[in-house]
Order: structure tokens, then sequence, then C-alpha cells
């Protein structure tokens, strides 16, 4: 006998109302429905988690462990926080379901396209076999350009997510780019 899994999600809306039917429409003992008024970072949480989703099926492609795993989330939070809040979301955000939530379940499961895609390339394929064994849309792959993009543009430092651009679009081959990461410069965690 199969039990129903339990979901939770989040909108976000700065109209209470609609939030109230929304949460009044689809909130039952399966399904729970959060609330936030922040568009922007409830959106850049969702599109951004896909970069770091790449770059833990990289990781796994190339046969890393645990460890590499928490790390990937841990500071790529970090950076989707940081870059999230330079474009407008809140810092608190990016901690709840749209954030840390949906990170941990797209860098963790094996049915992320995203993360499946970052595997292949991991294992040596190139962008387009990726695309082509995978058949459906890999979001990270233009969310990595756009980021990149914004990130010069806002003067920040995104080491996890310049690797994963060097690595897709710069030829830089992912064994490479895990051993920049690991001798950049020491400094405090932030």
């Amino acid at each position: 006998m199969s039990i129903a899994i339990p979901t939770v999600l989040v909108i976000a809306s700065h109209d209470e109302e609609l939030k109230k039917l929304v949460q009044d429409t689809f909130m039952n003992e399966h399904i729970r429905i959060y609330t936030s008024n922040d568009i922007k970072g409830v959106e850049l949480g969702g599109a951004l988690k896909n970069i770091i989703a790449f770059c833990s099926g990289v990781a796994a492609g190339l046969g890393c462990g645990d460890n590499t795993f928490a790390a990937l989330i841990t500071r790529g939070l970090t950076e989707i926080k940081k870059l999230g809040v330079a474009l407008g979301g809140e810092k608190e955000t990016f901690y709840g379901l749209s954030g840390l939530g949906d990170l941990i379940v797209t860098c963790l499961s094996e049915h992320s396209r995203n993360r499946r895609a970052g595997f292949l390339i991991g294992q040596g394929k190139s962008i387009e076999e990726a695309k082509k064994e995978i058949g459906m849309t890999i979001e990270s792959i233009d969310n990595i350009q756009v980021a990149k993009r914004l990130s010069d543009n806002l003067n920040l430092k995104l080491p996890i997510l310049n690797a994963a651009y060097d690595v897709l679009y710069n030829n830089l081959k992912p064994k490479d780019a895990i051993n920049i990461l690991m001798t950049r410069d020491k400094k405090d965690e932030d």
C-alpha cells in the first residue's frame, strides 16, 4: 500500500487575497502551501538552484562523495543568496522553500534534468550530447550564462558559478574546475 507523498510549496505575491485563495484552493492533508511577499526572491531561488544542481551532477559524474555534495549545496546557497539579494530578493527567502528547499531536492534527486545534465558532463559528454540524451529543456545551461553576466555586471565573486560557466563555455575540464575551486585563496566563511 502506498501513501500520498507530502509536498510543501510557497506562493509569492503582493496580493493577499490571491495568496489566501491559492492556500484555500490547494492546501490539504497532502499539500502545504506557505506564502511570501518576496516575488523576486522566490523566482530567483527557483532559477538559480538549477546552476548548483548542474554542479552537483558534475560532481556525481566524477564520482565525488557526500561531503562534496554538502559543500556544493552550502557554498552554492551562499552564491545564490549573494546574487539574489543583489538583484532585489530578500535574504531570508533563500533559506526557505524556494531557496534551500528547492536546492536540496534538485541537487540530490536523480530525477532532476539539471543534475542529470551535469552528471553527463562530468562523465565527459558534450553539452549537445547531454541535451540529446535528456531530451528536455535543461534550464541550468541558460541560467549559467545569464547568472554569469549578471554577477559580472554586479562585480560579485561567485566561484562555483564561474567554474560551471568555464566548464560549459570555455572548455574547462570538470576535474580542473574542482582543482581551481579547492585551491582558491584562503578566506573566512561568509
